[in-house]
């Protein structure tokens, strides 16, 4: 079944950096787009980035655009996001997530707190 393990996240002052990773299983990583999305406490799902399933094309939301880059190694099946010069209001639970027909799917997450 598909899975998705994400790991990285952290505790980070202001103006640091992280890199969040995905671990995919169970599905060919390769054949599709993937994304970033986040949630912060009391607040809607928000999309982070996209990469396509070749890595070729990547897309950012204004909030993280300059700051952000999503990656994908596909012969590892594992996606990433390197996080730089990080906000406290970047504050949020992290997903990576695979579509599917009619909805995205998800793992666990990881929590990354940006705080001084």
């Amino acid at each position: 079944q598909v899975q998705l393990v994400e790991s990285g996240g952290g505790l980070v002052q202001p103006g640091g950096s992280l890199r969040l990773s995905c671990a995919a299983s169970g599905f060919t990583l390769r054949s599709y787009s993937m994304r970033w999305v986040r949630q912060a406490p009391g607040k809607e799902l928000e999309w982070v980035s996209r990469i396509t399933s070749d890595g070729g094309n990547t897309y950012d939301s204004d909030s993280v655009k300059g700051r952000f880059t999503i990656s994908r190694d596909n012969a590892k099946n594992m996606l990433y996001l390197q996080m730089n010069s990080l906000k406290p209001e970047d504050t949020a639970l992290y997903y990576c997530q695979k579509p599917e027909p009619t909805y995205w799917t998800g793992g666990q997450g990881t929590q990354v707190t940006v705080s001084s």
